[in-house]
């Protein structure tokens, strides 16, 4: 976290029990359908949110909940606010689930992201959920929509609510904003129906263990579970298919990232003992430049590096900066256990689907 931010938390202390009280009374008023109500759709709303500000992997578990939707033989579509997007309608189709309709530099990084990983589901952006997902229902038919980065939007109804949480950060520093990470107080974590730590790995497994004792201690009947990332291929500017980790780890590269993380990328490539001969951070949804690419290249020959390699968000971002040096971006995937499998599939076997 950077010196700004820190200041900015502690001066914000101040202001945090006033906060507190205006999202706890909004999720009271959303709860008693008193001013506020929340909408409910004819098909399961999976929703994938945090509590708390910044990366916890949200991306990777849209994506693993949409593939094991379509492994049911099912037909989701996911929806998103769109974070960075130009466009300011109030319905954008990123997706129709075959071509992708909106180009990354209008519809953002993540849906463009998710968009050009996953065939067979649609991908829309709009301020107004409920009115995405209408869309979603009626252009495309779906039998169930996975609701990206959820948790805080209460205006829709969902049948599963998980919350994430990684496993470098947990709670931050446990204060809600404008003092700390936390979008709401603990206490709205009562809303959720199961909890995922992602990033769980040996070096913080032990810290792991604890957290999820801590949340089965004071939500005992909410199931926790852990998600590992496996880095599975990589992408590159000069090749249209991906090819194997292990030849790119013969290349010195330079990394870079605007993610709302970027040293757990960092943190990865040396896990997978890439050759890193040195790194850039950039603010998350950052939106690149010809210019910024050129300094990364400058970067790259100074350090004697023979390619740039980036996250896949950041990847799709750059495409019409490729030129000849090689940008390769690391496609990570996040595992999931067999009971998280099953747990989603029991809550959806409850729910009566339109084929």
């Amino acid at each position: 976290m950077s010196r700004f931010y820190q200041l900015l938390f502690v001066v914000g202390r101040l202001f945090t029990p006033l906060y507190s009280a205006g999202m706890m009374l909004r999720a009271f008023l959303y709860k008693k359908n008193i001013f506020l109500k929340s909408q409910s759709l004819p098909v399961p709303v999976i929703s994938i949110g945090n509590l708390t500000m910044g990366g916890t992997g949200k991306t990777p578990l849209v994506l693993y909940v949409s593939r094991y939707l379509l492994g049911l033989g099912r037909k989701p579509a996911i929806v998103s606010r769109g974070y960075g997007a130009k466009i300011r309608g109030p319905v954008t189709v990123v997706s129709d689930g075959q071509k992708i309709i909106t180009p990354p530099q209008f519809a953002g990084d993540e849906p463009s992201m998710m968009a050009e990983s996953l065939a067979g589901v649609p991908v829309l952006i709009g301020p107004k959920r409920p009115l995405v997902c209408r869309r979603a229902l009626e252009q495309f038919k779906v039998n169930a929509i996975v609701l990206d980065d959820g948790f805080q939007h209460l205006a829709l109804a969902r049948d599963v609510d998980l919350v994430l949480f990684s496993a470098r950060t947990f709670l931050g520093s446990g204060w809600v904003f404008p003092g700390g990470e936390l979008r709401e107080p603990f206490s709205a974590l009562k809303r959720a129906h199961s909890f995922v730590v992602t990033g769980v790995d040996n070096s913080n497994r032990n810290n792991v263990e604890s957290f999820q004792r801590l949340l089965k201690g004071v939500f005992p009947e909410k199931p926790v579970f852990l998600g590992e990332y496996l880095p599975v291929s990589l992408l590159s500017s000069k090749h249209a298919k991906t090819y194997p980790i292990d030849k790119g780890k013969r290349l010195p590269v330079f990394g870079f990232a605007g993610i709302a993380n970027p040293e757990a990328f960092r943190h990865t490539l040396k896990k997978e003992k890439f050759l890193l001969t040195g790194f850039r951070s950039f603010n998350d949804h950052h939106q690149y430049t010809a210019s910024d690419v050129n300094a990364l290249v400058d970067s790259a020959l100074a350090r004697k590096a023979r390619a740039l390699i980036t996250t896949e968000k950041d990847f799709v971002k750059l495409k019409p900066f490729f030129g000849d040096f090689p940008i390769l971006a690391l496609k990570i995937e996040l595992l999931m256990g067999e009971d998280f499998d099953l747990f989603i599939s029991d809550r959806l076997s409850q729910y009566v689907l339109k084929k």
